[in-house]
């Protein structure tokens, strides 16, 4: 048969759409790999002086004094900063890992039909919370039921801070684990329960264990997204620098530093470039705790 002209037209029109939609995919995904090397670049600009120049490593990563405006012995201590910041998202992982897997485990393995939707929904609901918002429930509700709970003069600290950030860590945490329990093949599970294996057994021995990369990567994640908080845990933290040694003591975190303070900062002064190297060493711990997750999710797929 004889191709008409008008075909041959339609063809030639898939054809360039077709390259056009497949160089915009191209664009789209190579641009957060361009988006990361052009905010790691920028952050190392605006700190390379300060880091190679000024910067005592000793002082920075042992020290608690962090006093950059002061005029006769500035120092850069942020062993405070990385303590709270370290204890803020240690107690966030106690919160967020146990609400998180249980949810998964429902939503993935006991959910059924609409219940299954509705938790999903609600779920991403939670994480569409904006952070201010979960700041202010921790200064105006959260702040007076732990004063008024365990007798203490003020509520804002490590636990005020902790719960909050480990509600908000937990939606996307629930999410990714959700996602790793459904990649189990459903023939374990029927295997198992064949062999006599009760509902839990299964989940236990058998859904637990093969997804438990997955369940990991969700985790790490949680960690990632507890370092990089700012507005919540600068609200709910006290903002002062100590090193924390109770659930009830005030601490700073690295990133409620940053924001605290740049705003009064000179540019290109010190104070200017010790942010910018706080915001290095933020950049570098949460890239390797990202990596650690992707490493993760790759042995989910390989498994």
């Amino acid at each position: 048969m004889r191709r008409s002209v008008g075909d041959l037209d339609r063809r030639g029109r898939a054809w360039y759409v077709d390259k056009a939609v497949a160089g915009l995919v191209f664009i789209g995904g190579i641009s957060a790999i361009v988006f990361i090397i052009g905010i790691f670049v920028f952050i190392t600009r605006e700190g390379w002086t300060f880091v190679f120049g000024t910067l005592d490593f000793g002082e920075f990563f042992t020290s608690i004094e962090w006093r950059p405006t002061s005029e006769n012995d500035p120092t850069y201590g942020a062993l405070a900063l990385i303590a709270g910041t370290a204890s803020v998202t240690g107690l966030a992982m106690l919160v967020a890992v146990p609400f998180s897997l249980g949810a998964a485990i429902f939503i993935a393995e006991f959910a059924t039909g609409r219940t299954r939707e509705a938790l999903k929904v609600l779920v991403e609901l939670l994480a569409a919370i904006p952070s201010v918002v979960w700041g202010f429930i921790g200064l105006a509700i959260m702040n007076p039921l732990i004063i008024d709970l365990f007798d203490v003069p003020i509520g804002l600290g490590v636990l005020n801070s902790g719960i909050i950030l480990g509600l908000m860590a937990a939606p996307i945490m629930t999410t990714i684990a959700e996602d790793a329990l459904k990649a189990v093949p459903d023939g374990y599970r029927e295997a198992a329960e064949a062999m006599g294996a009760t509902k839990w057994q299964v989940i236990r021995q058998v859904v637990l264990p093969a997804g438990k990369n997955g369940l990991m990567a969700a985790v790490l994640l949680g960690v990632g997204r507890g370092f990089g908080e700012t507005m919540a845990v600068l609200m709910a933290s006290g903002h002062s620098i100590n090193l924390p040694t109770s659930p009830f003591d005030s601490v700073r975190a690295l990133t409620a530093t940053i924001a605290a303070e740049l705003g009064d900062a000179p540019r290109g002064m010190e104070h200017y470039q010790a942010l910018f190297t706080l915001g290095i060493f933020l950049f570098i711990v949460t890239f390797c705790i990202n990596l650690a997750a992707d490493i993760a999710v790759r042995g989910v797929r390989k498994g």
